[in-house]
């Protein structure tokens, strides 16, 4: 039987970003360094694959610090922790990794850096996201305000207007997140922002790419984790930038042939934290099933890398 043809579009970048990458190697060699077991706080990165994987090496996943014995290491997430984690860390004479995302820190810092000029902060992110609960958890409780939407920032009670700064969690829409800035900037025009801003080169670099890539699709795919928000907010771009049939799928078996029969194109891309054998399961699965012509649409390139901490790269 002769196969369909089907035009696959593969958004370059996709899939593991610097910090993501980052976040991987300190686990495994932590797990070099001082043998299993190796506790994380939190899932390193938002997807199963990768940390069933870690499982399988060693890596002990917990929800809380207190889940950890204090005689084997410990590893903050990419997503950032509040301070409160080290320090109790700290205080319980821990050996403790941080694998907070360099790009997340540079938001910590900044925050800080307001904070001790006086100023009140607002936040820009998703309530309970880890990154959300570890920027606001870097200041004394009530000193952030958080802002979802611009209906937020209308309700928001500020302690003073002309002593304001924002920062945003990184891997936010950057669409959705100049509609906030807007509203924030219209309802405090002294508000300051950051010198740069804080969606991470990754988050931007991937929407961006989908942008190009879903207008010529039928239909679009995002691999990624349901828990992962910035695979999540590519499924949304997608859907904005005219590509209304955009789903988010673990991986291959996760993929909805039935809703997908008669299209002669799809658009292929992932989430930050998703690895390149899921894409390439994906695919495959399409390879099975159609006669696949395949195109990159790229629309930036990416050399970022950012070091393991220095505890790492010493014997033991």
């Amino acid at each position: 039987m002769t196969k369909p043809p089907l035009t696959l579009y593969l958004a370059a970048p996709r899939g593991f970003c610097a910090g993501v990458d980052r976040a991987i190697k300190i686990v495994e060699m932590a797990l070099e360094k001082w043998g299993a077991p190796v506790y994380v706080r939190h899932e390193i990165v938002h997807n199963k694959f990768v940390v069933d994987g870690l499982r399988d090496k060693g890596a002990v996943f917990v929800e809380e610090l207190s889940d950890c014995p204090d005689d084997r290491p410990v590893i903050f997430s990419a997503h950032g922790v509040p301070k409160s984690v080290p320090n109790a860390a700290a205080a319980r004479n821990m050996v403790f990794v941080d694998a907070t995302c360099p790009l997340v820190s540079k938001v910590h810092i900044e925050a800080q850096r307001h904070a001790d000029a006086g100023l009140q902060m607002i936040m820009i992110g998703h309530a309970g996201h880890p990154e959300t609960v570890g920027t606001m958890g870097q200041l004394p409780e009530g000193d952030v305000l958080l802002v979802e939407t611009p209906q937020d920032v209308a309700k928001v009670a500020v302690r003073d207007a002309s002593k304001l700064a924002y920062v945003t969690q990184t891997t936010l829409s950057v669409d959705d997140t100049a509609e906030i800035v807007a509203a924030l900037q219209s309802r405090f025009p002294a508000i300051i922002g950051p010198h740069k801003e804080d969606i991470c080169y990754a988050t931007t670099n991937r929407q961006e790419a989908v942008k190009a890539m879903a207008p010529k699709c039928d239909a679009m795919l995002v691999v990624g984790a349901p828990n992962s928000s910035n695979s999540k907010r590519l499924v949304e771009v997608g859907t904005r930038a005219g590509c209304s049939y955009s789903q988010l799928v673990q991986r291959a078996a996760d993929i909805d042939w039935r809703s997908l029969e008669g299209i002669s194109s799809i658009g292929i891309t992932a989430g930050a934290s998703a690895p390149e054998v899921l894409i390439n399961e994906v695919i495959d699965a399409f390879g099975a099933r159609y006669n696949v012509t395949r195109e990159l649409v790229e629309t930036a390139q990416e050399n970022v890398e950012f070091k393991v901490p220095r505890v790492l790269r010493q014997p033991a």
